[in-house]
């Protein structure tokens, strides 16, 4: 072996520490809540677009396996967004997703419906977390002892997981109304109010999956 090759496995054996050291800075609520049997992670997206659902997940991980590069869904790219969302998706304890459609979102307001589809989502695990690590919020209407973290999906491996299990959820979701309800560039604005997203509702109007309440100034 070539001194090159030496100081690539170093630099490669630094990078693995330090991202093994980032995830345990990262799994403190996890260790702090070790004698739980079931510690869930809850995290939502998609509550500022002009259309499409708000979409939430639960993620209960192993202990004692972390999963290395979970960070906030919004400081990863999209190709390690999906790379992560298999991995937590094969490796999990239980995943639960909920959703609340446009119609929902009109109908009792954005933060109601937020709830709601957390509510789903934990509800959709098929094991009942003993305890919710929640991205800041307190969820009503659950019994469930709960831990609002705030900037949770930077502080929690659980969060993390959850947050990107929700964002490439309805990624993939947008992506497909797309195709569905063309002329709003919905593959590339996910339903945000991007320049472009703007004109093809002026042109166009709404359509199924806008929500009526957020887009008033543009029809």
């Amino acid at each position: 072996m070539n001194k090159r090759e030496e100081e690539k496995i170093r630099k490669q054996k630094e990078k693995l520490e330090k991202e093994i050291a980032r995830t345990q800075a990262m799994s403190v609520y996890e260790k702090k809540y070790t004698d739980y049997h079931a510690v869930c992670g809850i995290d939502e997206v998609g509550r500022g677009p002009f259309a499409g659902p708000v979409t939430a997940a639960a993620v209960i991980l192993p202990k004692n396996q972390p999963i290395l590069y979970l960070n906030d869904s919004k400081k990863l790219s999209e190709k390690k967004r999906e790379e992560l969302y298999d991995v937590i998706m094969e490796r999990a304890v239980a995943v639960g997703i909920g959703m609340a459609d446009p119609e929902r979102i009109d109908e009792i307001n954005i933060l109601q419906a937020t709830y709601e589809a957390m509510r789903m989502a934990i509800e959709k695990l098929a094991i009942e977390p003993d305890i919710l690590l929640n991205d800041a919020v307190t969820i009503p209407e659950v019994g469930i002892p709960q831990v609002p973290i705030i900037k949770g999906d930077a502080k929690s491996v659980s969060i993390a997981a959850a947050s990107i299990i929700a964002k490439v959820t309805r990624d993939r979701l947008m992506k497909e109304y797309d195709s569905e309800y063309p002329g709003y560039d919905f593959a590339s604005n996910k339903g945000y109010g991007t320049k472009a997203h703007i004109e093809g509702l002026k042109r166009l109007g709404p359509c199924a999956i806008h929500r009526k309440s957020f887009i008033g100034k543009y029809i």
